[in-house]
């Protein structure tokens, strides 16, 4: 596949007895965004070091561009750009400082680390906090300033792990216009998270990992094209459900569930187009809407149907 960028190829890590890592394989094209998603303790981070040549695998491969990841090649690490979960800045440094420090580390100086660290620093937002100590930042603001430090060298991949812990809301969009000009830039994303609307908003695939094992590689539209429902309909009702109107509405084509609590119902629908359906049948049959909600299935879902527990769990 000439077009892979990354290639990670059975990966094995134990500590003891216990195999946090086991057997991962995926690949991540050239200008491709994918979406590593597993609950806390799946794996995702140690996933990460070895990709990123922090940690050696017991087992198993890493290889960029057709050369050999690892500890013992440095040369390699120079075409990645790794953004790790906890933060790696020096407080009392300059904005600015800071980045002209992790540049000298990539062998940038003179004009060319000063230019460098100018437009990074206006790539996230920061360029009139560039004379400032990330010790007056926000939590959102120094995790916008590591993601900087990690482009310094223009990397062809970068790498994400959990960019967002911690983060605001309007910082958490900062991020997300960042990354978003990357990806129209070409550059290569991979991105580790737990929080499922991060990935579907980013990522154009997606794998899915736990306890250390990859459950699903695939397009989002393929993840979805699995489950036995592809939306959700809820429905308040104007008075209690009568007769066994919620044992019939299973039996209406396209629905692949119904939950009553009485006054309210939750169906689950094959296709979002049959909500329609689905509330025409009821007022036929004298059961009248009040309030009404869809939503499309989600990478919880998927992960729900997989594992029967929640990504978060």
């Amino acid at each position: 596949m000439p077009d892979v960028l990354l290639n990670v190829r059975d990966l094995v890590k134990a500590y003891g007895r216990r195999r946090a890592v086991d057997g991962v394989s995926f690949h991540v094209r050239r200008g491709q965004t994918v979406g590593l998603l597993g609950p806390n303790g799946a794996g995702k981070s140690t996933t990460v070091a070895i990709i990123a040549g922090l940690l050696d695998a017991d087992a198993g491969e890493v290889v960029l561009d057709g050369r050999p990841m690892g500890t013992r090649h440095p040369e390699a690490r120079r075409r990645i750009g790794l953004v790790p979960q906890d933060l790696a800045l020096y407080d009392d440094l300059p904005a600015q400082d800071n980045l002209k420090l992790f540049g000298a580390l990539y062998g940038l100086k003179g004009p060319a680390l000063g230019a460098r660290c100018a437009a990074v620093l206006d790539l996230v937002g920061l360029a009139d906090r560039a004379r400032d100590r990330p010790a007056t930042f926000s939590g959102g603001m120094r995790r916008r300033l590591n993601i900087a430090a990690a482009l310094l060298h223009e990397p062809e991949l970068l790498i994400l792990d959990e960019p967002t812990v911690g983060v605001d809301p309007q910082s958490r969009n900062a991020i997300f216009d960042t990354l978003e000009s990357l990806q129209r830039a070409g550059t290569a994303l991979l991105y580790t998270s737990h929080y499922m609307e991060e990935v579907e908003r980013l990522a154009d695939h997606i794998v899915i990992v736990d306890h250390g094992r990859v459950l699903v590689d695939d397009s989002p539209a393929a993840l979805y094209a699995r489950l036995p429902a592809r939306a959700a309909l809820h429905v308040e009702l104007a008075a209690p459900l009568t007769g066994d109107v919620a044992a019939a509405l299973t039996q209406l084509p396209g629905v692949a569930g119904v939950q009553d609590d009485g006054t309210a119902l939750d169906v689950r629908l094959r296709d979002g187009m049959q909500a329609v359906a689905v509330l025409d049948w009821l007022r036929d049959r004298g059961q009248v809407p009040v309030h009404f909600a869809t939503a499309r299935a989600r990478l919880e879902d998927v992960f729900l149907d997989l594992t029967g527990r929640s990504l978060r769990d």
